[in-house]
């Protein structure tokens, strides 16, 4: 189902609490939403849809991928950069790393360990930082 972006900043500013295989609808609504915003959005946390759960979403090019209770295993080659943001208006610097690695759930709840570099890695990294309260 297509959600509402949040947009209060003390929801968005809250720590995401951990998935269960019970909030697999919750990706299916990510999926979604990631869709009806897809000229403006390349990502996506639970908590943009008022779920405050560690659930996200990436596009990486060819395919969106969700990821339950992702962690980032490891991170290398700082650079700057700047992003937007659907729940927040402008765009803000923030640093990113060029190549992390995350591991996570997939949709059939099984683990997964992914390397991802350049945009797809950013992308993670920005809703990564959703997921800890941390808004660009």
């Amino acid at each position: 189902m297509v959600k509402p972006i949040m947009k209060d900043v003390l929801f968005l500013g809250q720590k995401s609490e951990p998935a269960t295989k019970a909030d697999l609808q919750v990706g299916k609504d990510l999926q979604d939403t990631l869709q009806a915003n897809r000229a403006g959005c390349v990502g996506m946390a639970a908590n943009m849809i008022g779920v405050k759960k560690r659930v996200i979403i990436v596009n990486m090019g060819f395919v969106d991928i969700v990821m339950f209770n992702p962690a980032l295993l490891s991170k290398d080659t700082p650079y700057e950069t700047e992003e937007g943001c659907l729940s927040l208006t402008g765009v803000r610097k923030t640093t990113r790393y060029e190549n992390i690695e995350v591991e996570y759930h997939d949709m059939n709840w099984k683990k997964q360990r992914q390397k991802l570099s350049g945009w797809p890695a950013q992308i993670c990294q920005h809703e990564l930082d959703h997921l800890e309260g941390i808004l660009i």
